[in-house]
């Protein structure tokens, strides 16, 4: 006898992610990219279908290491399930990796910021090797002879036609202290090096071509090292073993042995740092998008159950409670949408607004992520702890960028660090800020040591959020996020606010 099947919401698929996400249409309007509309439109159409199965597939599939060939050959590639490759295929078509370096027109960050955010809520496993080539860019372009060589193959639209950049800078000794580095650069003339050592993480390691850094006599430096050399031979790149990761899944981080890479200097020998340094800038905003891309998915999710789930008699959209909840979470990815397209803008002007706004930004979006996808899920119930909701998948995703780039107390001090030495990115901050908030950031910085820097953060980042808010974001949400109380839980709003119309703005429609 057939069970009869009721009050179940219907899968949300089969609709345009992008059309359903008012904040971001607003803010690629409002931050100079409203050109992109029609191609992030596409976008988002073509997202809502296929390609979500897609993102399922690749986690449950995850890459393998194929050390040799049949022969016994040594060959360290990575297999990956044909979707893993659709998925990739689709962000380099519409040039997720590369749209602020291909188009001249002003907003191309914030073009290309949108897009990236938009895939990133259908998987985020090809949002690494999409973010590390489009920031290996402005890194190359300190070699004019590098980046004319590279940059064409690293902007292409076509995979198989390009070329994509890892990155391998953490050692076992080291962690975020890449000066610990111990790995050996050995000069071999003419800016040419073979590296030996290790490399406790290399990212994405099927990528053609790796930035790393090395000491080389006059210090730790920056190499452009390529898997293979030009001539096919294996490049002494050894992948010991693929990580087991709690998230991120789809994609494959290892571990790797150097013996003998070859590679060629970047910048000058000894700054290495400072050579790298405008990648990590480029790759931590991509941080503070990958999780504003987690908070929407999560909130579409949960709004979207909510508003198909009856329960004690009325939808749960309909339950006060409920509401206060949705609406909070809301508010949470409006601040996060905002903030981030802000941001990419920054990055479009090169103002000095994003020195010190990136890591207030990565330190405080990263960081509400785990909160904000957490309690979607619980929105959905039992239901939202099975995987088939998909729920569990953005969970185990969303701490990821709070370590990625640099973890939260990196982010914290790399803020006072830029404070003392480049005042001006300090002033750009306050600068930037409404009247309002600018007391609580100066009484902050006034008292700002190591260990009250993640209070400062905060302060800033909550701070910004609300004058963007304020000045852009829609009315209600402003209101919203003012009148929040700092009770730590999502669904502590005060009485009198718009929550049903909050929500609305942000339920996806199919």
């Amino acid at each position: 006898m057939a069970v009869r099947v009721t009050n179940q919401p219907p899968p949300l698929r089969d609709y345009n992610l992008v059309a359903a996400n008012r904040p971001l249409l607003e803010g690629l309007h409002r931050e100079g990219a409203g050109w992109a509309e029609e191609a992030l439109l596409a976008l988002g159409d073509e997202l809502g279908g296929e390609p979500l199965e897609w993102g399922r597939l690749a986690n449950e599939h995850p890459p393998v290491l194929r050390t040799h060939d049949r022969y016994g050959e040594r060959i360290d590639d990575v297999e990956f399930h044909p979707a893993w490759h659709s998925l990739l295929e689709l962000g380099v078509r519409h040039g997720v990796h590369a749209t602020s370096w291909r188009d001249p027109r002003p907003g191309a960050h914030v073009a290309r910021a949108a897009a990236f955010m938009a895939l990133g809520q259908v998987e985020a496993g090809v949002g690494c090797p999409l973010s590390m080539t489009h920031a290996a860019v402005p890194a190359l372009r300190v070699e004019p002879a590098l980046a004319a060589e590279w940059e064409p193959l690293l902007t292409s639209l076509t995979v198989s036609d390009g070329a994509l950049c890892g990155m391998a800078m953490t050692e076992r000794q080291g962690g975020s202290d890449v000066r610990a580095n111990e790995t050996e650069a050995r000069p071999a003339g003419d800016g040419e090096a073979t590296l030996h050592g290790h490399k406790w993480f290399c990212s994405a390691p099927m990528c053609n071509v790796f930035l790393m850094l090395a000491q080389a006599p006059a210090g730790l430096s920056c190499y452009l090292v390529p898997r293979r050399l030009p001539d096919g031979a294996h490049n002494g790149i050894y992948i010991e073993r693929l990580k087991d990761k709690l998230g991120n899944r789809s994609n494959a981080s290892s571990e790797i042995r150097l013996d003998g890479a070859w590679g060629r200097l970047v910048g000058e020998e000894g700054r290495g740092v400072a050579t790298i340094i405008e990648m990590v800038m480029h790759t931590r905003l991509d941080c503070v998008l990958g999780s504003t891309s987690l908070i929407r998915e999560a909130v579409a999710q949960a709004a979207h159950h909510c508003a198909h789930r009856a329960a004690f008699g009325k939808l749960l959209i309909d339950q006060p409670l409920m509401q206060n909840v949705l609406a909070d979470l809301c508010v949470e990815s409006e601040a996060a949408t905002v903030g981030a397209l802000r941001l990419a803008r920054a990055f479009d002007e090169r103002d000095e607004l994003r020195r010190v706004a990136t890591a207030v930004l990565k330190y405080w979006v990263c960081k509400r992520a785990p909160a904000a996808v957490g309690e979607a899920l619980e929105s959905l119930g039992g239901n939202g702890f099975v995987e088939e909701s998909g729920l569990p998948r953005l969970f185990r995703e969303s701490p990821l960028n709070a370590i990625w780039e640099g973890s939260s107390n990196v982010q914290c001090l790399d803020v006072l660090r830029a404070l003392r030495r480049e005042p001006a990115a300090g002033e750009a901050f306050v600068a930037e800020l409404e009247a309002r908030d600018r007391p609580a950031v100066e009484r902050a910085l006034a008292g700002a040591g190591e260990g009250a820097a993640r209070r400062l953060v905060e302060t800033m980042a909550v701070a910004l959020q609300g004058t963007l808010l304020d000045r852009h974001g829609d009315p209600g949400a402003a209101e919203a996020f003012r009148a929040r109380e700092r009770f730590g839980a999502f669904g502590t709003l005060p009485d009198g606010l718009p929550l049903r119309a909050l929500i609305e703005r942000h339920q996806p429609q199919l």
